[in-house]
């Protein structure tokens, strides 16, 4: 075992009928656990990369064990959960391994939504395979297999059974709220999701998980798996960032700093600082692009991808010719300070 654990959460969560997690809520996940309290859950029991499921008895030990080492988060945690009828669960990670259970994914998962890790930061290798299509109800999390007898018995009892999704990831808000960003629909941001100070996300944009901004910024447009918006930067209604889930391949598309993805757009590619790309105009790997020198002359046509990571360009489409052009711009885009102000 490694001097400190990579990372640590004491959680409550549903399972199914047959025992099984569906989902998992951390309140403070912890990454780069303290030498001291790594030992003091070694010498109890606790070790190693493990998921420990915990009755009442079992959190009270370990909130007793938590406050003894200064950590007064874990400590209040356990307490709180102690009279709870719902299963606990402490997850312990020694490296940055794929996640091999529910409890460690949804740990994963927090630790992004926390800010405690960026973006492709963590390993997420297999975590389709691993996390359970879920109803997400007014209930809460049901398995599918029981949706049905849940439904029936909810009217039974003068109730509505509200099922606002079917999928493997809930809403972020749901576990996470970070601190100084405004998300017009929450619905739209998925747990896993990684959004920076001053991040406004409007009603129709969009932001999966291990993806996000940099903050500030403002997301009115689509931020796919994998990919990262620096600070400064605006997605535009209606435009998209290709993920590595939708086509994108092993590539990590990206915007740097200061950038503009005018409204419906597209990106495949990813961008350096102080990049635009205008309105209506998609922009892939295999795109032609006709590269322009500062007085408006042709330089050469290559594709796209050969302009990956560039700072100061501007991509447009020519209204006469129709052909896609590239030329240096370096102005950078100044976001409304007051705009964008979450206090």
């Amino acid at each position: 075992m490694s001097a400190s654990l990579y990372a640590l959460g004491v959680g409550i969560g549903t399972r199914n009928l047959n025992g099984d997690w569906l989902e998992v809520y951390f309140p403070a996940p912890m990454m780069d656990v303290s030498e001291e309290l790594t030992a003091a859950l070694s010498g109890a029991g606790y070790s190693g990369q493990a998921v420990h499921e915990l009755d009442s008895d079992g959190l009270s030990e370990l909130g007793k064990l938590c406050a003894t080492v200064g950590a007064p988060d874990l400590w209040s945690i356990c307490e709180a959960m102690v009279s709870s009828s719902r299963p606990a669960v402490l997850v312990m990670l020694d490296g940055d391994s794929a996640p091999a259970s529910v409890p460690e994914a949804y740990l994963k998962l927090q630790l992004i939504s926390h800010r405690l890790v960026k973006p492709h930061q963590t390993n997420l290798d297999g975590i389709f395979a691993v996390l359970p299509n879920v109803a997400w109800t007014s209930e809460g999390a049901i398995d599918l297999a029981e949706l049905p007898a849940r439904q029936l018995a909810a009217r039974v009892q003068g109730r509505d059974l509200e099922v606002s999704c079917v999928d493997k990831f809930p809403k972020m808000t749901n576990y996470v709220v970070p601190s100084g960003v405004r998300i017009a629909h929450t619905a739209r941001v998925r747990l896993g999701a990684y959004l920076g100070e001053g991040t406004t996300v409007m009603h129709e944009g969009f932001v999966n998980f291990n993806a996000g901004t940099e903050g500030p910024g403002m997301i009115e447009g689509r931020i796919s798996a994998g990919v990262f918006v620096g600070a400064g930067s605006d997605v535009g209604g209606g435009a998209s960032i290709m993920g590595t889930l939708s086509g994108g391949g092993d590539t990590v598309n990206s915007m740097g700093r200061d950038c503009l993805l005018g409204a419906n757009a597209g990106l495949g590619i990813p961008l350096g600082d102080r990049c635009t790309v205008e309105a209506g105009l998609y922009i892939t790997a295999g795109t032609k692009v006709a590269v322009l020198d500062a007085d408006g002359q042709d330089v050469s046509v290559i594709k796209a991808r050969e302009l990956a990571g560039k700072s100061d360009l501007l991509f447009r489409r020519n209204s006469q010719t129709g052909r896609v052009e590239c030329l240096a711009n370096k102005s950078a885009i100044a976001l409304n300070e007051e705009l964008h102000a979450h206090n």
